[in-house]
């Protein structure tokens, strides 16, 4: 039976080994992104701001028990500058995601980073939230901080499912526009969609003043398309199934895909959004603490 905090995604093995990334967390805190709010390490505020409706997650000691004794209706008093940053990660959660190869599939993968950064936002006194996409917003969980919320972040990503076709501009568009408080934005996808749309939705969030971080990830396979003789290959998120001789196109194939990686990193570059390769082959924990120090060795 699992304990509150375990999961495939947040076993006690990883969580030993993200314990060693909270120093350079909180160094890239104090450099790189502080500047987004007066204080990094301000904490909470006593000062209220507003109720706003209670969500699975939040801090019960912010719940309002006098107003639910009198109308049946569940709030929590919200506070300004309740934590000192906010962080949104945005996971995807397409049909494409699925694809695994040898080892974890993009979407496994991507689970584990979210959860990852879930933990080292959390732990250093920063809100951070969810949304999961696909062709449209499927769950948006805003961002919060405590246990109680990082155990419910963990159980979406349980529940999820990698389906359905790619809407990655759409979905971001519509995050976008409901994004009212300025912070961190963290895509993690494949981005197997239209470059221009795509780059148009992420430049959305810096038009709202967001700092945008991409992960775009792929599997081995997808990079080196491995594969001998005759192979059926199937667009996971149509059905649409083509047979080809995989050594015929392999050379093309990757031309191509190296095209289209080169255009997101070289788009991402020029808007200011900082664009990170990844490949499942990387333990997620490992990539995630080189990322770490490359961003603090050049603040």
């Amino acid at each position: 039976m699992r304990t509150p905090f375990q999961s495939r995604y947040y076993s006690p093995e990883r969580l030993a080994r993200l314990r060693n990334l909270q120093l350079l967390a909180r160094t890239v805190v104090e450099g790189y992104i502080s500047g987004l709010h007066r204080s990094p390490f301000k904490g909470f505020s006593a000062e209220f701001a507003e109720y706003r409706e209670y969500l699975p997650g939040d801090d019960l000691k912010h719940f309002d028990w006098r107003v639910f004794a009198r109308s049946d209706k569940r709030y929590v008093r919200q506070y300004e500058e309740e934590t000192n940053l906010a962080c949104t990660v945005l996971l995807d959660v397409s049909g494409s995601m699925a694809f695994a190869g040898e080892g974890l599939s993009k979407f496994d993968y991507g689970c584990c980073l979210s959860a990852a950064l879930t933990y080292l936002m959390i732990h250093q006194r920063d809100q951070v939230g969810l949304v999961l996409f696909g062709e449209d917003v499927q769950r948006r969980i805003p961002p919060r901080n405590s246990p109680a919320h990082l155990k419910f972040v963990l159980e979406q990503l349980e529940k999820a499912e990698p389906g359905g076709e790619t809407g990655i501009a759409r979905s971001l568009h519509a995050i976008a526009e409901t994004t009212k408080r300025r912070g961190i934005i963290v895509v993690i996808s494949d981005l197997i969609d239209e470059p221009d749309d795509v780059m148009n939705a992420l430049n959305h969030f810096r038009h709202n003043r967001n700092e945008v971080i991409v992960f775009n990830t792929f599997t081995p396979a997808e990079r080196e398309l491995p594969f001998e003789g005759l192979v059926d290959f199937e667009d996971l998120e149509t059905g649409h199934k083509l047979q080809v001789r995989a050594d015929v196109i392999r050379d093309e194939y990757k031309r191509r895909f190296e095209d289209f990686v080169g255009r997101y990193k070289k788009d991402c570059a020029a808007s200011r959004i900082d664009y990170q390769f990844v490949t499942t082959d990387v333990p997620f924990e490992a990539m995630l603490a080189a990322y770490l120090q490359n961003r603090e060795r050049y603040k």
